[in-house]
């Protein structure tokens, strides 16, 4: 392993990131904890955070269809080329797929872009998270976006 990755899992460990853990006793909140941090890393882009959060096996499919690996979307995020402002859940919903693999449905306001005004996208999504090494990684992410309501008819 080399040293870059050992301080990584260090920093990791001494800022506490090891509470997204797996819990036998909750296991739910151990999955939304991991969604939690995996939302605050993407929003602060903060290096240590996303590789926490972060599987070295991500694959990140955005709502317009263009994908990204944990490399290109950490760099992606830390050098600010795409900035997530706010993530606000209208709905998320987890369920145990095997064990070891959780899936995350949902939907939500996804704020992005570096200067107001800021792109919001109203977007329903499916996620994974995979337990490696006692911690709830995010392993994947796919999303489309929602139709805006519509306007009522005038009559």
């Amino acid at each position: 392993m080399n040293t870059t990755v050992l301080r990584s899992l260090l920093l990791c460990a001494l800022l506490g990131f090891g509470r997204v853990a797996s819990s036998a006793a909750d296991p739910a909140a151990a999955w939304q904890a991991a969604d939690d941090a995996r939302v605050a890393a993407m929003i602060s882009a903060d290096p240590a955070k996303i590789a926490a959060t972060f599987s070295d096996d991500l694959l990140y499919v955005h709502s317009s269809g263009s994908s990204d690996t944990k490399t290109s979307l950490s760099a992606a995020l830390t050098s600010g080329r795409s900035k997530y402002n706010a993530i606000t859940y209208e709905q998320r919903e987890f369920r145990e797929i095997v064990p070891g693999l959780v899936h995350m449905t949902g939907r939500g306001k996804f704020l992005l872009g570096k200067v107001a005004p800021f792109n919001e996208l109203h977007l329903s999504f499916l996620a994974a998270y995979r337990l490696e090494k006692g911690v709830w990684r995010f392993i994947a992410w796919q999303s489309c976006k929602l139709p805006e309501p519509s306007a009522p008819k005038k009559n």
